[in-house]
């Protein structure tokens, strides 16, 4: 018997881990991978000092905080590079890859981004080099004329993004310039807004799955996931599929979300480097089995047949495609593809209809458990004042428990 032992380097996650770990332990799954039989141990990950030579004990890594938190990062980079552990989501994708490479990326490829433009920071470090490039090369520019090429109403937002910091709506120029002055030392971003958009859509996107979910960015926070079934018909969700799933494959990504406003039946991509999506009850309610369901699938893939890390992502194929004489419908197909071998997406379906049969079931099974509804009151009572800790337990429970109604009917 060897054991394949998955490590959840987490930071602030509280409740999908604790469901992670409850449902492989009640799956006790024994798997015969080339003959060998092989069962599973998840354990969360320990910050300490390191050996750079030592040899890890994970066979696959569910990395959180590698975006923010710089020690974990680099050692996350080290059993890649040195031990070739699998890793969601590759760190160096993370760590180069901001909202600016994705932007200039897609576009390459030809997806609809919005007119988007760079602009120098409003301020510099009081440094004597900084000092120095400033007064011999920046050119004086008009804010107001760039963004009247870009078009009103537009966006400001920091062109390396993060959970909608600095993000600024901007009517006129009156706007404009206030929300400039005080971006500080940032760069930041001009983009034009999708004007009429008519839908909001978050494709989560796991591995070769995507779960494409209404969005509504005004709602509370609670809220904004949206439980809404049959809003997007069968062209628009293959639209958003591919989507997530090209751009996940492009960076190296096992677990993104894709955002995309829709106007004039054309989505619109707006955000989709979102290497640490939202994966919290309090959040994704109804979304959130599938979201817990979908990460023990993938992983347990990955660490069952060792799926090698790719260090490097292999851009040129999708470039040779970009530079085809082609409607974008057929290079969108063509990047799908390579984003299908990327994932082994028919061997992992192989996976999950065989070794995984009985996931579904043990999912629907556990969403419905005091423990399950315990781990919920724990993530509220984190977030909630106490006199509404019951009120959203029993909120998310419910939700949760239509979920696993549908899933149920789905599978009759």
């Amino acid at each position: 018997m060897s054991t394949r032992l998955i490590g959840l380097s987490l930071g602030a996650d509280h409740c999908w881990p604790a469901c992670f770990e409850e449902i492989v332990r009640r799956l006790d799954l024994r798997a015969d991978i080339g003959g060998e039989t092989v069962d599973f141990a998840v354990e969360r990950v320990r910050v300490e000092p390191y050996d750079l030579r030592a040899k890890p004990r994970y066979d696959l890594v569910l990395d959180r905080i590698t975006h923010w938190f710089p020690t974990t990062r680099e050692w996350v980079k080290k059993i890649a590079l040195m031990d070739g552990v699998y890793v969601f989501n590759n760190p160096w994708m993370i760590q180069a890859a901001e909202k600016h490479t994705t932007y200039c990326a897609m576009m390459r490829l030809g997806f609809p981004i919005p007119e988007t433009w760079l602009v120098p920071p409003k301020e510099y470090p009081d440094e004597t080099d900084t000092q120095i490039t400033i007064r011999r090369y920046n050119e004086l520019f008009s804010l107001g004329a760039a963004a009247q090429k870009v078009g009103y109403p537009l966006f400001m937002k920091p062109y390396d993004g993060g959970a909608w910091r600095g993000v600024s709506k901007i009517d006129d120029e009156k706007q404009l310039h206030a929300s400039y002055d005080g971006s500080g030392k940032q760069v930041m971003h001009l983009q034009k807004a999708v004007d009429g958009w008519d839908l909001f859509v978050r494709a989560i996107g796991i591995g070769p799955q995507v779960n494409c979910i209404k969005y509504d960015p005004a709602a509370p926070l609670h809220a904004r996931y949206v439980v809404a079934k049959d809003f997007l018909d069968d062209a628009g969700r293959r639209t958003m599929e591919r989507y997530a799933r090209v751009i996940n494959a492009f960076f190296c990504w096992d677990y993104n979300s894709c955002e995309a406003l829709r106007a004039d039946g054309v989505f619109y991509p707006i955000d989709f480097a979102n290497a640490c999506p939202d994966s919290q009850v309090t959040s994704l309610h109804y979304h959130f089995p599938w979201t817990v369901r979908s990460l023990i699938a993938w992983s347990l893939y990955c660490a069952a047949t060792r799926r090698k890390p790719r260090i490097n992502p292999n851009w040129q194929p999708y470039f040779d495609i970009a530079d085809q004489d082609l409607p974008f419908e057929d290079k969108l197909t063509a990047y799908e593809k390579l984003a299908l071998d990327y994932f082994e997406a028919d061997r992992f379906a192989e996976f999950r209809a065989t070794t995984l049969k009985h996931l579904d079931e043990a999912c629907i099974e556990f969403f419905g458990t005091e423990r399950a509804k315990q781990i919920f009151r724990e993530k509220v009572s984190l977030l909630f004042p106490k006199h509404e800790i019951e009120i959203f337990t029993d909120h998310f429970f419910s939700q949760v428990q239509d979920w696993r109604a549908d899933e149920a009917a789905r599978g009759k």
